[in-house]
């Protein structure tokens, strides 16, 4: 196989197991996996994590949602974005459960869902300092009461979404401590109206880690769940540490691990280039692997002549630039690499600073960027 994605589903339990142990039993887990699971495939890791308890799962497109319900996922499915209004009869359909920010978008929600004799369960948004979709929170109280009145619509949960709350900046700490309580002062006033808020929810992988205040009812830790962690604990300020030394530490194992396959070697001599653009020339005669993955594939182009392969128990460096299917590894003037041996791109289980974070600093991105962009041509192969 040219290259292939190796998932490990024990790993992505473990980290379900992680986060279960650290906010408690009681606490309810939603899996977000828009975006193919962050390109792990929705289908295997939703089917992988009702084994480890999950309560829901998010998705950004009603299209993900729609593949879930054909894979025959059941469990509650919310839909994080905002949709369209010709979207909503497959929203219907497919019984997924919309996060509502405005009265209009709650009003054309129950007309469609009066014309299909069915009643739509929703949770309301409200925005504490994200800035994008929700309601004020001072408005929170009122469009609650909205959703309340309209005949076909239930309100079944209350959320928010944390701006910087993977930050261990002073700053960032203070201004997630300000959305939790923007948010918990509306919740409140939900229930002082006598409305049930449903499931409160605000918690994405940052504020697991670091803001327990923020866990209410349920959690929505998303690239925490896939094997990456912003930063560690101890990196946090003194005074936030105090707060997280009676909870356990999060362990959080990559799950992914992008492998491909040394399928030529040769001599290349002193002073010729390699690949596009001639922008690695030998200093001395060497032999150049090339290996079968490329840009498509979503090896980064920006990681040319910047990353190491793992090949055996040694790393090579690329060389040249990363071309559309294949790159090129120096091997050295000798070598006990063989063709057709295994290249691991990033994620070996024994090799911890050779994941898709060490692979996002190199490029500027992060690693929800990486694998995410592990394209549909790289078959995703589920290890248990």
């Amino acid at each position: 196989m040219r290259a292939k994605a190796i998932i490990h589903l024990d790993r992505f339990k473990e980290n379900i197991n992680s986060v279960k142990t650290r906010i408690g039993q009681n606490r309810q887990i939603c899996v977000p996996v828009k975006a193919d699971a962050y390109g792990h495939g929705a289908l295997q890791i939703a089917k992988t994590a009702l084994t480890a308890g999950a309560s829901c799962f998010g998705v950004a497109a009603v299209q993900e949602g729609l593949a879930l319900r054909k894979g025959g996922i059941k469990t509650p499915i919310l839909l994080f974005s905002q949709p369209c209004p010709d979207e909503i009869k497959d929203i219907i359909k497919a019984d997924l459960t919309p996060f509502v920010s405005d009265a209009e978008f709650a009003v054309i929600l129950n007309e469609y869902a009066a014309k299909a004799n069915k009643k739509i369960s929703v949770h309301l948004k409200i925005d504490t300092g994200m800035g994008r979709i929700g309601c004020d929170t001072k408005d929170a109280k009122e469009l609650a009461a909205h959703i309340k009145k309209l005949s076909d619509l239930i309100l079944t949960g209350t959320a928010t979404h944390l701006a910087v709350s993977d930050s261990t900046n002073v700053n960032d700490i203070e201004y997630t401590k300000n959305q939790i309580s923007r948010f918990t002062k509306a919740v409140n006033a939900i229930r002082a109206a006598k409305i049930d808020p449903g499931i409160v929810h605000a918690a994405n992988s940052g504020a697991v880690i670091l803001h327990p205040n923020a866990w209410f009812d349920m959690v929505r830790p998303g690239i925490l769940l896939y094997g990456y962690k912003s930063f560690e604990e101890y990196t946090a300020p003194v005074a936030q540490l105090k707060s997280l030394s009676k909870f356990k530490k999060i362990i959080s194992e990559p799950v992914m691990e992008l492998q491909s396959s040394v399928v030529l070697i040769k001599k290349i001599k002193e002073g010729e280039t390699v690949s596009y653009g001639r922008t690695w020339t030998a200093e001395k005669d060497t032999l150049i692997g090339v290996i079968s993955v490329g840009y498509a594939d979503g090896l980064p182009r920006l990681a040319s002549n910047r990353w190491q392969v793992l090949i055996g128990k040694e790393y090579y460096p690329l060389v040249g630039r990363i071309s559309m299917d294949q790159c090129c590894v120096n091997l050295g003037k000798k070598t006990n690499v063989k063709r057709w041996d295994e290249a691991v791109i990033f994620g070996s289980p024994d090799h911890d600073d050779h994941d898709a974070s060490s692979l996002a600093k190199i490029t500027g991105t992060i690693p929800y960027e990486i694998t995410c962009n592990i394209s549909k041509r790289v078959p995703r192969v589920y290890k248990r």
